[in-house]
């Protein structure tokens, strides 16, 4: 099953490459932004609580459905730039094993412990 998902979110991140390449923007944007949500993790700084939160955020993957929707229909290139690299991000992410934080670590995820045991 592991294997599975991995394919899938694969696919979902070859999905958020060609979502970019149909803006505006040069290729050399999406590796230099697909770094740029992990500043999500700042609120670990605070505590675990928030940390958790602000990764959350930056690393949902309905929420970067909804501002790439937002740009596509309303806000234009820039928003759904946002979008598709929050999307993609997430993808990889989840491709290499880190999912969702909860509140108590930051090794702890929807996709299971990471880290050293």
């Amino acid at each position: 099953m592991n294997r599975i998902l991995k394919i899938e979110e694969f696919a979902q991140f070859v999905l958020g490459i060609a979502l970019f390449s149909q803006l505006s923007y040069v290729w050399w944007w999406f590796p230099a932004l697909l770094l740029v949500p992990d500043i999500g993790m700042l609120g670990y700084l605070i505590n675990p609580r928030l940390g958790a939160i602000t990764y959350n955020v930056f690393h949902h993957k309905g929420i970067a459905i909804g501002i790439l929707l937002a740009g596509m229909f309303l806000f234009g290139d820039l928003c759904t730039l946002i979008g598709v690299i929050l999307f993609s991000h997430s993808a990889m992410d989840r491709m290499f094993g880190y999912g969702l934080k909860y509140p108590d670590s930051f090794q702890n995820t929807h996709l299971g412990t990471i880290g050293k045991k």
